[in-house]
């Protein structure tokens, strides 16, 4: 096996189920999964309950996609809803930038995450959200998720945080890894590549300015109880 083999497949996939509530209850395994942007030729991954997802909602800009067709579309639906389109364009260089690059998502572009909770809702199989890395749309987005359905604030911040021992590989997938030289490891330049908890608590901390937090977020957006209790209904173990 190459050196490159374990780039074959995605590497920052993980399926939302096992998190616990705040009354101890958990997700279910096989509705949400998140993960770095899948890419032609990648092998089937492992550790999920069913391949392909039913749906693929793709968060990525035109300008990242560049017309192509999604390496799953001959075989599921994919959705593209880009979560950026439309906000003022932003390069998070720290981690301050990066909570408020969270903000400014789940304050101007409110509609773009109630569609992707209205496709995990009404999905009739799992679904799978991914961005390019997978760390940043997607971090919002399960977060508003996992929120949504009641799951305890740090479980999503460990979950949010999982995503930075993969990034090193994840930005070798998108060719962005820097070339190391001899002696210097991944955990060297992990900082440069971090998922910090400060940026996912910011989004948190505004959801949690509504009565139970993200539904509370989305009720005050539109999303009648009812649409609220069927995800519930349909993410949560009995």
């Amino acid at each position: 096996m190459s050196s490159t083999d374990h780039l074959g497949a995605l590497v920052n996939l993980r399926d939302l189920g096992g998190h616990p509530t705040g009354d101890g209850v958990l997700t279910r395994s096989g509705v949400v999964y998140r993960s770095d942007a899948p890419r032609s030729g990648d092998r089937d991954p492992d550790g999920v309950q069913q391949w392909p997802p039913q749906i693929v909602v793709d968060l990525r800009e035109d300008e990242e996609t560049k017309g192509r067709a999604h390496p799953l579309a001959e075989v599921t639906e994919v959705r593209r809803v880009p979560v950026l389109e439309g906000l003022p364009p932003s390069a998070p260089d720290t981690p301050d930038e990066l909570s408020a690059f969270y903000r400014r998502m789940v304050h101007r572009a409110p509609e773009k995450l109630i569609e992707v909770f209205r496709i995990a809702v009404q999905a009739e199989g799992p679904v799978l959200v991914h961005c390019a890395a997978g760390k940043d749309r997607t971090g919002v987005i399960s977060a508003m998720l996992l929120s949504a359905a009641g799951v305890r604030s740090e479980a999503i911040v460990a979950d949010y945080a999982r995503t930075d021992k993969n990034m090193y590989r994840v930005l070798q997938r998108l060719n962005l890894a820097p070339n190391l030289p001899p002696g210097v490891t991944e955990d060297i330049v992990a900082d440069l590549m971090a998922a910090p908890v400060d940026a996912i608590e910011a989004v948190l901390a505004e959801f949690d300015e509504h009565p139970d937090a993200a539904a509370g977020w989305l009720r005050s957006h539109g999303v009648p109880a009812g649409e609220l209790n069927t995800w519930r209904a349909k993410f949560l173990t009995t």
